[in-house]
């Protein structure tokens, strides 16, 4: 063996051996006899990375636990199956393409047409990809490469309509004209997952409308941050407990409000927080989600009072054609100088920005495709909150840490109707085409002239909200990968998108497959620095796991993403954890240099003599305790507590203990004295190296090679 473990060319030439191998490919484990056909089957698909860069140290961290679980399943003798895959992230992907655009050549999407930037974009995407599988295999990660997957590839783009159809003709999807989230900078609708709140400085008004035609001023003062809305308001809402202002329920106040002539009706609902402010709420239906839902209870009437550019659309001198913002603070002044404000104050205040564009949302009414979350369907006459709800716990589907299912539950309690049309190019189109009056709902376009494509296309999370079963060959269902392997084992991923991506991945399944997705659910943390930061590049702070992974070694850059890392719980790392664990891929190199350096003369590589009671000796009897703990400790995915197990049996008992007791026997004892001696050093350390392999790879494949020439520890039984 070389003095020096070379991580560089180590880890290059075992990664090519597995891949010549094609042991990650199930099938291939069968036709070579390492795997039974009728093996219990354990499925997992990889969280797809978004094409819109390199990977990070959380996929890092995801690529690691996951490998342990695969590698850890193969070699149990089970039928294991990774797939692989991107996501085209529609929105992500495309503002990162035009804001290049935008900053190279000055053009934004419309100058260079929708052909034009889709054309980029892909290319784009293309160049994504290409890096970030590079980056993975890099990791060690031993996913099946034949089966992999794209969230905008022909099969995918297939199921996407295919799953649209169906719902469709369920009723689940319906178009309607709704309040929805408007990102004026992306000029696109966005989920209400897809938004970042940040904290701002705000001024909070306490006004009154105007005066009526009495010459009194409006009854009830009401309190907002958003002045200039209320030119849209056709309500206030009360409790109906509120005895301050039980007399003008029911009651319609014609008032002029800056110039500007509002009806206002006053209406009870149980909604209204009675203590929060003067306990009345100003309604603007067409510009507040909250706003909106009452105006349904109560057969109110809308009316759109700012546009898709974030300007105001009131016919008011003072206010029409400006920005939100410069219209809040003309309605200010006004106010003040008809004497209508009675109170200023300046609070915190959350604001709703879109995540990829940084654009503050504004609430807009539009036509849209919204996902019925509250219809009855089906033949149980369930509607989608209500499988959603069943799926978890008893219906199959656990939520490791635990505690994440309340938070689940909670969100699904909460889940109003999912927009799922965006204004953007680069995605599904949604596949809905018009005629004149005609509307055509299909998987392929209509026969004949004149139909047009609607231009909308879908959320990026409709498509992979697919992923567990379109990577296995849906809509075909008879494809054999759907028929052993879905429900998947296992979704891993971070806590972060557990609604994002989770509760939608179940909804989908249910409505599409009729149950549940995967039968277990694994969240793992954020990794952030060693200071409990979030990794940035305006703080200066990101660890990047490829430089990492050059430096110090892919396992030592593993095992310092495992070791530490509970379910649900964030990890603090710094390059001095990443080069502790370089320093234990060392010290597992050094023992085994050892080994192969006091090897009896007569001892015959990859034997394993009989010596006689060997399992007696208390070094097997702990080696056989170790072994129970760490398979129990993976069994229950506590990954983070078998890692740390096996890193302190290594260093501390074999290396520190076992091999220190041994030596003199080994190096000066009799021949007989030197096998037995040799043969319970590498029988401990062998089984160690092989109970450290799904969390250190290469390091333990080479050595495995060396001590057992012509066999592969990848396959080898746990």
């Amino acid at each position: 063996m070389e003095p020096r473990y070379d991580i560089q060319e180590v880890e290059v030439r075992i990664a090519k051996a597995w891949d010549d191998a094609g042991y990650a490919n199930p099938d291939t484990c069968i036709a070579k006899g390492v795997t039974k056909s009728d093996a219990e089957a354990f499925s997992i698909v990889l969280p797809p990375p978004n094409v819109t860069g390199t990977l990070h140290m959380g996929h890092a961290a995801m690529l690691a636990v996951e490998d342990v679980m695969v590698r850890y399943a193969r070699m149990t003798g089970k039928r294991t199956l990774w797939i692989p895959g991107t996501d085209h992230a529609a929105i992500a992907t495309q503002s990162r393409v035009e804001k290049d655009i935008m900053k190279e050549e000055k053009k934004n999407r419309y100058d260079l047409g929708r052909e034009e930037l889709l054309r980029r974009v892909n290319e784009f995407a293309k160049e994504s990809h290409d890096t970030i599988v590079h980056q993975i295999k890099r990791m060690g990660a031993s996913l099946d490469w034949s089966r992999e997957a794209y969230t905008l590839d022909e099969k995918r783009s297939f199921a996407v309509r295919a799953a649209f159809k169906k719902m469709y003709d369920l009723g689940l999807i319906y178009r309607g004209h709704r309040v929805v989230n408007w990102d004026p900078k992306g000029q696109t609708t966005i989920s209400d997952d897809e938004i970042v709140y940040e904290e701002r400085k705000a001024k909070l008004y306490t006004f009154r409308y105007g005066f009526l035609v009495d010459g009194s001023k409006f009854p009830i003062p009401i309190s907002t941050t958003r002045l200039e809305t209320k030119f849209g308001d056709t309500s206030v809402a009360v409790h109906p407990s509120d005895d301050r202002y039980k007399e003008f329920v029911g009651k319609t106040f014609d008032v002029d409000f800056c110039g500007t002539p509002i009806t206002v009706k006053v209406v009870a609902d149980e909604s209204v927080e009675r203590d929060f402010g003067t306990g009345a709420l100003g309604v603007t239906p067409a510009h507040s989600m909250v706003d909106w839902e009452i105006a349904q209870r109560h057969n109110l009437p809308f009316k759109q009072i700012i546009d898709e550019r974030g300007r105001m659309m009131v016919e008011n001198p003072l206010v029409q054609g400006k920005k939100t913002t410069e219209a809040r603070e003309i309605t200010a002044e006004e106010l003040r100088k008809r004497g209508l404000i009675e109170k200023e104050e300046e609070i915190p205040q959350n604001i709703a920005t879109a995540e990829r564009t940084g654009g503050i949302i504004e609430p807009l009414p539009k036509l849209q495709w919204f996902i019925a979350v509250n219809k009855p369907f089906g033949e149980k006459q369930k509607t989608l909150k209500e499988l959603m709800k069943s799926a978890v716990g008893t219906g199959g589907v656990t939520i490791e840490p635990e505690r994440f299912s309340r938070i689940y539950f909670n969100w699904i309690d909460n889940l109003h109707d999912w927009c799922i049309s965006r204004q953007i190019w680069f995605g599904h189109r949604v596949p809905v085409w018009y005629k004149g009056e005609e509307t055509h709902v299909d998987i392929e376009a209509p026969e004949g002239a004149d139909w047009v494509q609607d231009p909308d296309t879908l959320d990026t999370w409709f498509s992979s909200g697919l992923w567990p079963f379109s990577t296995l060959g849906w809509p075909d269902e008879n494809a054999p990968d759907l028929k052993a392997y879905f429900p998947n084992t296992v979704m891993e991923t971070g806590y972060d998108i557990l609604f994002f991506w989770v509760a939608r991945m179940i909804l989908m399944s249910e409505v599409i497959m009729g149950g549940i997705p995967f039968r277990r659910v694994y969240l793992h943390g954020l990794v952030r620095d060693d200071k409990g930061r979030k990794m940035s590049k305006s703080l200066g702070n990101i660890i990047d796991p490829l430089t990492m992974a050059d430096k110090y070694g892919a396992d030592a850059t593993r095992l310092s993403l495992i070791i530490g890392a509970s379910a649900g719980n964030d990890l603090k790392l710094s390059e001095d954890r990443v080069r502790g664990y370089r320093n234990f891929s060392t010290k597992i190199w050094n023992i085994a240099r050892f080994l192969d350096m006091n090897r009896p003369a007569d001892w015959q590589i990859g034997s394993r003599p009989s010596v006689p009671n060997i399992d007696l000796r208390q070094e097997i009897v702990e080696l056989n305790t170790v072994y129970k703990e760490v398979t129990a400790h993976i069994e229950n995915f506590e990954f983070h507590l078998a890692g740390e197990k096996l890193y302190h049996y290594v260093w501390h008992t074999i290396a520190d203990v076992i091999l220190e007791q041994e030596k003199k026997r080994l190096q000066e004892g009799t021949p007989e004295e030197k096998t037995e001696a040799y043969a319970l050093l590498e029988r401990v350390f062998l089984e160690s190296v092989a109970m450290l392999h799904p969390f250190m790879p290469f390091i333990t494949e080479e050595i495995y090679g060396i001590f057992r020439p012509g066999k592969m520890l990848m396959v080898e039984r746990w």
